[in-house]
C-alpha cells in the first residue's frame, strides 16, 4: 500500500530525527571516551561502541514509550472532542427549536387579534 504525503513525510522525519539521535550518541560517547585517555584505541573503539548501544536502547524505549502516550492522547482528545461537538450541536438546535417555538407563538398570537 503506497503512502500518502503525509505518511511520507513523517516516515522521512522520523528517519532524520533518529540519524540526528544517532549522531548524538555518537558525540557523547566519543566526548565520554575523550575524559578516558589511558585507553588503547581498541578499548576506545569498544567503549563508543557500548555506549551508542546502550544510549540508542534508552533512545528508543523513550521513544517508544512518547508513541504509546501520545496515542492514548489522541484518543483521549478525539473523545472529549466528539462530546464537546456533541454539546454544541445539541444547544445550538434547542435554541434554534426556541426561537422557532416563539417566532411560532408570537405569530399565533398576532393572527388571533
Amino acid at each position: 500500500m503506497p503512502l500518502d504525503q503525509d505518511q511520507a513525510i513523517n516516515e522521512i522525519e522520523g528517519f532524520l530525527l533518529w540519524e540526528a539521535e544517532k549522531d548524538r550518541a555518537r558525540s557523547r560517547a566519543r566526548a565520554f571516551c575523550d575524559g578516558l585517555p589511558w585507553l588503547t584505541d581498541s578499548q576506545r573503539w569498544e567503549v563508543e561502541l557500548r555506549y551508542c548501544q546502550d544510549q540508542r536502547d534508552t533512545s528508543r524505549a523513550y521513544l517508544e514509550r512518547i508513541a504509546v502516550r501520545s496515542t492514548a492522547l489522541r484518543s483521549e482528545y478525539e473523545g472529549v472532542y466528539r462530546a464537546l461537538r456533541r454539546r454544541l450541536v445539541t444547544g445550538l438546535l434547542s435554541g434554534t427549536v426556541a426561537v422557532v417555538a416563539l417566532v411560532t407563538a408570537a405569530a399565533a398570537g398576532l393572527a388571533w387579534r
